[in-house]
This record gives C-alpha cells, sequence and structure tokens, in this order.
C-alpha cells in the first residue's frame, strides 16, 4: 500500500520563499536554467509518452480529491510536479509559464547543489490558449492567453499544447479553432511539436460537459486533423470513451488520453488507460493530470510507476496495480535543495 505524500516533507515550504526571492533579485535565473537544461534529442525514446497535466489553476480549476483549493495550494502543487518529475517514468510536464518558470527556478537550485537537475531529459510542453475560464460567460472563446510559439522557441521549450472545444450551437468555437489553426502555422514553421486536444462539448444544466462518445470524439478529432499546414509534428490529446478502438481509428496522429477529475480507485484509473492503449497503434500513452498529482492520500510516484509500466512496458492492468502497491511503500527523501 502506498505511504501518504507529505508535501512539507518532501519540499520545504521554505523552497517556495526562495522562489520568490528569485523572482525579485535574480529574474535571469529562468532564462539562465532553462538554456542550462538538458533537452532530449527527440520528444520521445520509445514512440511513447507520459506527461503530467498541471496548468488547471490557469483555467479557474482548482479542486481535486475533494478540497476545493487543493491546486491552489502552489507549494502543496509544486511539491507533487516535482516529486513526479523525479520520477525515470515520467516523460514530462505541460503547464502554463508561471509554473514552468517556478520548476525552472526550482531546478536551478538543484542544479547549483548537484551540477544537474530533475529538469534534464524532461519534456517541458507550453500551455498555450488559458482565455476560456470554466464557468465564465465567454468560456467558449478560448483566447490565446498563454505561451506564444516563438518564446517556447527561445526557451527552450520542448513542444505546444493548445485545445478547442466545440459547441456547434456557439460561435465562440469557431474563433477558437481559427486560433488553433493559426498556432498550429506558426508552431510548425519553428518546428514545435504541437499536442492539441479537441473536445466535443453540450451546455447541460449551465454548464459545458464533454459528449463521451466515440462518435462524437472521432467526429472532432477530423476536424483537429485538418487545421494549420501540416501533420507532421502533430499529437492528439483525446480523453478515454468507451469503444476508443474507434476513435483511435480516426486518425494516424498518434494520440495521448487525457484521464479527468481525480479518483480515490487507482484500480479504475489502472484499468481504464490500459483499455485505451490496447485500442489502436496510434493510442501512445497518457497526458494526465489530477489522477496522477492527487491520487487520494496517496505517493504520486506510485501511480507513475502503475501508469509507466502500461505506457513503456507494457504491463497488464494487474501487473500495474501490483507496482503501484509496491511503489510507494516508503516515504520520498526529500529533495535537496
Amino acid at each position: 500500500m502506498s505511504t501518504h505524500f507529505r508535501a512539507d516533507e518532501f519540499l520545504p515550504a521554505s523552497a517556495v520563499d526562495r522562489i520568490t526571492e528569485e523572482r525579485v533579485n535574480h529574474p535571469e535565473r529562468i532564462r539562465e536554467e532553462a538554456e542550462a537544461r538538458r533537452t532530449r534529442p527527440r520528444l520521445t525514446s520509445d514512440g511513447r509518452l507520459l506527461i503530467v497535466a498541471a496548468d488547471h489553476p490557469g483555467r479557474f480549476v482548482t479542486a481535486a480529491s475533494g478540497d476545493p483549493l487543493a491546486m491552489a495550494d502552489r507549494h502543496q502543487y509544486l511539491a507533487r510536479i516535482v516529486r513526479l518529475l523525479t520520477q525515470s517514468t515520467v516523460d514530462g510536464i505541460m503547464s502554463t509559464p508561471d509554473i514552468l518558470d517556478e520548476l525552472l527556478i526550482l531546478s536551478s537550485f538543484v542544479r547549483q547543489r548537484r551540477g544537474e537537475s530533475f529538469l534534464d531529459g524532461k519534456l517541458l510542453v507550453g500551455c498555450m490558449n488559458r482565455g476560456g475560464l470554466a464557468g465564465a460567460s465567454f468560456e467558449m472563446n478560448d483566447r490565446f492567453g498563454a505561451y506564444q510559439a516563438a518564446e517556447m522557441k527561445r526557451m527552450g521549450i520542448d513542444a505546444a499544447k493548445m485545445m478547442f472545444r466545440l459547441d456547434l450551437e456557439n460561435p465562440d468555437s469557431g474563433a477558437t479553432i481559427q486560433a488553433c489553426a493559426e498556432a498550429l502555422r506558426e508552431l510548425a514553421a519553428l518546428d514545435i511539436p504541437a499536442f492539441l486536444e479537441p473536445l466535443p462539448v453540450e451546455r447541460q444544466d449551465g454548464k459545458y460537459k464533454v459528449i463521451k462518445t466515440a462518435q462524437a470524439m472521432a467526429r472532432v478529432i477530423g476536424v483537429a486533423t485538418a487545421l494549420g499546414n501540416s501533420t507532421r509534428l502533430l499529437w492528439l490529446k483525446v480523453p478515454y470513451v468507451e469503444d476508443y478502438a474507434a476513435v483511435a481509428r480516426a486518425s494516424t496522429c498518434p494520440m495521448l488520453m487525457l484521464g479527468g477529475g481525480s479518483r480515490d480507485d487507482p484500480r479504475e484509473v489502472i484499468s481504464e488507460f490500459a483499455a485505451g492503449m490496447a485500442a489502436g497503434g496510434n493510442v501512445r500513452g497518457v497526458l494526465v493530470g489530477r489522477n496522477i498529482l492527487f491520487p487520494g492520500e496517496a505517493d504520486p510516484a506510485a501511480m507513475a510507476s502503475a501508469l509507466g509500466g502500461l505506457v513503456h512496458e507494457g504491463l497488464s492492468v494487474n501487473q500495474a496495480f501490483e507496482l503501484w502497491k509496491q511503489s510507494g511503500s516508503q516515504a520520498p527523501e526529500p529533495l535537496q535543495l
């Protein structure tokens, strides 16, 4: 059974204060560490990826595991992210500029002490459009309020992530789709891979809900892959649904699954992703957030081991679940800063 994860034991609260001090006194540290970071020669070494999604606060989403402000606590959030990035099974992180900047500052502390860092060899995926805030009247007009392609190139960001939600009743969806097309053209011109998340949605009880059917997903994938000048660097990010094989057949582009809201049962999460990985040869891994960052009270590293086993080693559900039980049996050693 996995041990409980305690953020303050892994990443001291004083580290957050040090980040602020660096922001005030040495803001150049962010760019310096970006230049010092050892990047990968290729996006993936084995054709598969396990990436942590940590862009939720930028979309006005802070609840996880029953706590409405779980992801609003930056110390807690960073501790869990860094814990995952220290795991060999995790390929990288997708997030907004604020969080990637904080990780680069923490990385510089570790590099000064050890000569290497937890960000070396990891993928940094920059989130681009964060304008469609959850619950806002302009939620479907998802403006590009975060990274731009040129800045990601300067910072050595490895890839970009964007999304559009297609509501056939809302014209703002069209504006977001057009913005995604323009961003894909800019990224391709700079040879930056893109992860595009197309979601079919409808309004129910005053809220937008994803239409989780294979038919709806397959149709919206056709829209997504027709955008831009080329799909040579395009990956898709698509939630798991029943009959995922029909979803996988909608494109030859490599596809990552997303996980949705956090669940307390790790076996349920593992089983779902295992089914998705078996659905087609172009399903190449997962880009997962709350279900790996906030797996109940367990150590996030245990879920990283289980999902890493599924993605990179082809483990069965039972094998991955056994790995989950074994991997978090000891408390993690504190990060040395």
